[in-house]
């Protein structure tokens, strides 16, 4: 019972879109209707205010790590184990993928996924930021930045830790994410995808 209360919260956690929250805090228009009509803090940041887009990625960042954080930090008290956990992780990407809130129209996963990742283990977390940090600075793409560190993600982690549930968990978001990101996979081959940065149309 607790692992199933565990699930709902972190997935009503991940439902929380800031790329919308934020963007209605400061008179900003919807993300949802613009550039590539994602939630998430790189179409944000085609409005052209940086602040919004940084704070999207904060926030959105901060409710994956939030998350595993509180069933980590209580996984004694209310006898969550390493499985229960790995689907608390899950259900808050989840979350953001499909929110509640926002009539199941969510982000990719990205930062989510980052702030997810941290949780889980800090040294996971940086290696797979670093992925993308490197990639998106080198092509100046978000998506292709996103798919290459989703690839490494669970590589990373079974060079750290083995295979285990969680290393499952991190295959399951890394495929999700993949999948989310399938209309940007296409526009990648075709040139057609917009490069960080880029104003919104």
């Amino acid at each position: 019972m607790n692992t199933i209360l565990a699930v709902v919260l972190a997935y009503l956690i991940g439902s929380v879109s800031f790329a919308v929250v934020v963007s209605r805090l400061l008179g900003l228009s919807d993300p949802r209707t613009y550039g590539s009509k994602n939630p998430g803090a790189t179409n944000v940041l085609r409005s052209g205010n940086k602040a919004a887009a940084v704070l999207t990625l904060l926030g959105d960042a901060a409710k994956g790590w939030f998350a595993v954080w509180l069933a980590n930090h209580y996984a004694e008290q209310f006898g969550l184990d390493t499985a229960s956990i790995a689907l608390v992780a899950v259900a808050v990407f989840l979350g953001h993928l499909w929110p509640v809130f926002f009539r199941f129209v969510g982000g990719k996963g990205v930062a989510t996924a980052a702030g997810i990742l941290i949780g889980i283990n800090v040294w996971l977390g940086l290696a797979t930021l670093a992925t993308w940090l490197i990639v998106a600075f080198a092509f100046r793409y978000s998506s292709l930045a996103a798919l290459v560190a989703a690839v490494f993600a669970p590589l990373y982690y079974g060079f750290l830790f083995g295979p285990d549930v969680m290393m499952l968990a991190v295959f399951v978001m890394s495929g999700l994410l993949v999948y989310r990101h399938r209309q940007n996979i296409g526009n990648l081959m075709a040139g057609k995808e917009s490069r960080i940065g880029s104003k919104k149309k």
